[in-house]
């Protein structure tokens, strides 16, 4: 028989079994179902024998392994689906299959395609799995990191030994990283770089010379590791804060990564590899004995752990590669894997979230308590070396001082009184410390003494109140107390918002995370941090208001989120119980109610409607009824805005507020003749005859004579005189243009004067949408001699104002449009798309006829996923419709739009008929389906 195709002795057998799993490690299927390691001995044994060939052995080789990678995973991949959270089982499986292929690639290379039959002691090298590998923790299409570890410089035949396993590896399509070094090499390069000692800290022997592989491991634990525990946390530290910022700096980031982010399976494997550096542990359990954690604290990490993996391997197999970032589009797809369904009135994805997001914060907990223990056993420097030398203020009776945190002296006696469970939070705010988490393990353990009667208790409402009134920076303690369960327990109502993600991209935070951002904003305000960027709400809180109710407000404006009522209303429900739990008298719990159940009306108006028309500052005022209340509504308004993420509060959104709130607060102090439209067109005629000054008489009557009622009270006097110079001489086949960007209102201004011509609107909105703008706002009037002036507010992608470099090429679309070489529908098509990662998002169409909300139009509020050609779709079917357009307000949240048109008939009447409105919302309906069809095709 060919030597090659002989049996081969023990020794050298292609396989070891792996050790037999212990209670702790067993795989997610049985070993054999992975892969029957006789059955791949035998075909690898025949299937080679006789062949001298590299290349064919080579082929042969990748073909066997390619089966057995592919029968191994689809066993793997099935059992996950069965099993959608057993990721530890799975992982280590996943592991197993990896060690089976390597050890397979690296004997065929030394049996088959470098047969040696005595390799020296010099030649005998060791094989290590390194990094995450070497833990045994493989995802799907995790990297391969392997370290070839050699006893002297590497000979000839080690050199092509691993250059064949390795081009065999890479023809699985194996993602290999890999290393040739000496012990001498590693302790080396370990010396000089933390990612290579943190790597050989999780070195794991696979196959080779057993005594080089000890040699490692005793010389690393001996010459490297001994004495370098301070330097070595340091830089893991350090890296941690690094990689933090890189991914958006906390943990509610709502794409986030599951391995690098905040409160992610890289921030657990730190405190592993610490606690590994420090006392040789190897396993994560260890951190109990070694006094890191308590027991429940050990089960939290393991469940974080063992969650975050599961969602990191549906990620891989969903994608078919290494995806560790849960984008929005993968994050539907996930939760379905893991088994989570829609109920309650939300997505099973944003119950998935919620749990995420749990974990997450859970991992922070975890984190503190282990840094604290490390502060404590003098390894990691102390931090803030500038807070120790401080002067601190003195903590009262009952607390202690331990490595700069606050602390409980006795636990006995602070137990004794449930209100030390609120009053910690209030002296580590007046004291300016955190907490220890000694203490804190202490309050999260003992939860169950905020019962019914401390929450009625005036006492425990006063500490509360106080926290959020007296010491200026209220955020601070309500992130801890939300963090540590303490707020849901004392506020229950609070509980079911704890974590909860909404799934759409206008909100960055979990509502909780909104919540805590909305009173922190308010309280930026009070510490007149944002005087210049928020001159009106600093003014009003100068002026004096009701802080508790601001505050309280704030607090529950959005508690009744998650749940299929609306949530203003529900909120405003929860609010009238809770309130009066706070301490609030009758009138101020009255306003609290109103002030959530109206919480988005001042922004609804204020983007969603045409504040230039008087009766929506009637309709505004009528609700509002006083001053009182607006100013409350106008600085809450502006914190929830600032509290829904970075960027989303801009100078645009600040001037409609600013706007709205001196309208309504001149018609609650002046009555309804302050918005009479007849005393609004005089003063703009005046306003225009002052700015014109040097024009002739008769140029000035003509002016002022042109124009219909709305023109003078929707524009403003600096539009009037730029309409008034563009119409002047104006010739029928001319197109006059006039752009301005206009810093204070994050917006760029287009003014178009021209003939009159059907459907200018549309024509106007297809240009814009060509040359990358956004409308915001927008407004058309006829004048009575012919001619068409439309307003134009646009903006880019980013909500920035259109750059003025790009205005040559704007002003030249809309000349191609209107000269016909350019039709919008066409060239619309290329752009129209929706990016892929935002196709998850549902967002339902809604359109509502408002024949109430204006005195002389009909009011179309159109509600539906935003794209860039749909406002061009929308007005170019009501042009089609005879539909005339006064003016549009668009508000854009995220992917959702609303488009509100200010619309006339042809004869200039409302849409009375519910046949019209039934008809045209027919159409409007079917504009946007088959722009949402072509959209999805990109």
């Amino acid at each position: 028989m060919d030597k090659a195709a002989a049996p081969l002795a023990p020794a050298e057998r292609l396989y070891a079994l792996p050790p037999a799993p212990g209670p702790d490690e067993s795989l997610i299927v049985e070993a054999g179902r992975i892969c029957d390691l006789d059955a791949l001995e035998t075909a690898l044994r025949e299937g080679l024998a006789g062949q001298d060939d590299a290349r064919e052995i080579r082929a042969l080789t990748v073909k066997i392994l390619s089966e057995v990678l592919r029968q191994g995973n689809a066993v793997l991949h099935a059992a996950l689906a069965r099993s959608p959270r057993d990721s530890r089982s799975y992982v280590r499986a996943q592991s197993w299959l990896t060690d089976t292929v390597v050890i397979a690639a690296l004997r065929v290379a030394q049996l088959n395609l470098h047969p040696n039959g005595a390799p020296t002691k010099g030649q005998r090298i060791a094989v290590m799995a390194v990094g995450g590998y070497g833990r045994a923790e493989m995802a799907p299409f995790s990297d391969v990191d392997l370290l070839f570890l050699a006893p002297t410089k590497l000979s000839g035949w080690a050199e092509s030994v691993i250059e064949s396993t390795l081009y065999i590896l890479w023809d699985l399509k194996l993602k290999i990283g890999h290393s040739s070094r000496t012990v001498e090499d590693c302790l080396r390069l370990g010396r000089e770089d933390y990612t290579i000692r943190t790597a050989l800290l999780e070195t794991r022997f696979l196959t080779g010379n057993t005594t080089l592989a000890r040699e490692l491991r005793d010389r690393l634990w001996s010459e490297l590791f001994a004495n370098t525990q301070s330097d070595f946390i340091e830089a893991k530290l350090a890296e941690r804060s690094e990689r933090h910022q890189k991914q958006g700096g906390q943990r509610y980031v709502l794409e986030p990564n599951v391995k690098e982010g905040k409160g992610g399976l890289r921030d657990l494997q730190t405190l592993y590899w610490i606690a590994k550096y420090m006392h040789r542990a190897q396993k994560a359990a260890e951190l109990v004995g070694l006094g890191f954690y308590t027991k429940p604290e050990y089960e939290n990490f393991r469940a974080a752990e063992t969650f975050l993996w599961a969602v990191r391997c549906h990620l891989h197999i969903l994608t078919g590669r290494a995806t560790d970032t849960l984008s929005f589009d993968l994050q539907p797809e996930v939760a379905q894997r893991m088994g989570y369904l829609d109920h309650g009135g939300r997505r099973a994805v944003e119950h998935f979230m919620q749990d995420y997001f749990r974990h997450a914060t859970r991992v922070g907990e975890l984190t503190r308590v282990f840094l604290t223990a490390l502060e404590e056993r003098h390894v990691k420097r102390a931090p803030k070396l500038l807070g120790l030398l401080r002067r601190r203020k003195k903590v009262k009776p009952g607390y202690s001082v331990e490595l700069n945190r606050l602390d409980i002296e006795d636990p006995k006696s602070f137990l004794a009184d449930p209100l030390n469970l609120l009053r910690i939070f209030e002296e580590g705010l007046r004291t300016g410390m955190l907490l220890h988490p000694d203490a804190m393990r202490l309050v999260a353990a003992n939860l169950d003494r905020i019962d019914a009667d401390m929450r009625e208790n005036p006492e425990a409402a006063r500490i509360f109140l106080d926290m959020l009134l007296k010491h200026g920076n209220p955020e601070r303690p309500l992130r801890r107390m939300n963090e540590l369960g303490v707020l849901s327990a004392f506020i229950p109502e609070f509980e079911p918002i704890v974590a909860m993600m909404q799934f759409n991209v206008y909100h960055h935070y979990t509502v909780d995370e909104h919540t805590i951002q909305c009173v922190s904003a308010l309280a930026q305000i009070e510490r007149k941090e944002l005087k210049e960027e928020l001159p009106l709400s600093s003014a009003i809180l100068d002026a004096g208001v009701n802080r508790k109710v601001l505050y309280v407000a704030l607090l529950l404006h959005d508690i009744g989120k998650g749940r299929p009522e609306d949530h203003s209303i529900l909120g405003a429900q929860i609010a009238r119980k809770v309130a009066p739990r706070l301490g609030l008298n009758p009138e101020e719990c009255e306003t609290v109610e109103w002030l959530v159940r109206h919480h988005l009306l001042m922004s609804d108006m204020a983007q969603k409607r045409d504040i230039a028309d008087p009766r929506t500052i009637r309709d505004f005022a009528k609700l509002v009824k006083t001053k009182k209340r607006l100013d409350l509504l106008t600085v809450l308004t502006v914190c929830d805005i600032r509290g829904v993420g970075p960027g989303t509060w801009n100078n645009w959104k600040a001037m409609l507020l600013r706007a709205l709130h001196a309208d309504t607060a001149a018609a609650l102090q002046d009555g309804a003749e302050a918005l009479n439209r007849s005393n609004r067109e005089d003063e703009a005629k005046r306003a225009l005859r002052r700015a014109l000054a040097d024009w002739p008489r008769a140029d000035l009557a003509a002016e002022t004579a042109r124009h219909y009622g709305p023109y003078w009270q929707g524009l403003t006097p600096e539009t009037h005189v730029v309409f008034a110079q563009l119409l002047r001489d104006l010739p029928n086949n001319e197109i006059r243009i006039d752009l301005k960007l206009v810093d204070d209102r994050d917006a760029t201004r287009a003014c178009f004067a021209l003939a009159d011509h059907p459907g200018i609107f549309s024509r106007l909105a297809g240009a814009l949408a060509l040359v990358g703008a956004n409308i915001v706002d927008a407004r058309t009037y006829t004048t009575k001699d012919g001619y068409a002036t439309a307003e134009f507010w646009i903006q880019d992608a980013e909500g920035k104002p259109y750059e003025e470099a790009r205005l040559p090429r704007l002003r030249k679309m809309i000349e191609k449009t209107f000269a016909g070489e350019v039709v919008a529908t066409q060239a619309l098509k290329d752009r129209d798309k929706v990016k892929k990662r935002e196709r998850a998002f549902r967002v339902p169409t809604k359109i509502v006829f408002d024949n109430e909300g204006s005195d002389i139009y009909t009011i179309i509020e159109v509600d539906t996923r935003d794209r860039p050609g749909l406002l061009y779709d929308l007005t170019r079917t009501l042009a089609a419709n005879n539909i005339y357009i006064a003016s549009a307000v668009i508000a854009t949240y995220g992917v959702q739009v609303v488009d509100s048109f200010y619309v006339k008939d042809m004869f200039g009447l409302k849409l009375h008929a519910k046949s019209k409105q039934e008809s045209l919302e027919k159409k409007l309906r079917a504009a946007i389906e088959a722009g949402a069809q072509r959209a999805a095709q990109g």
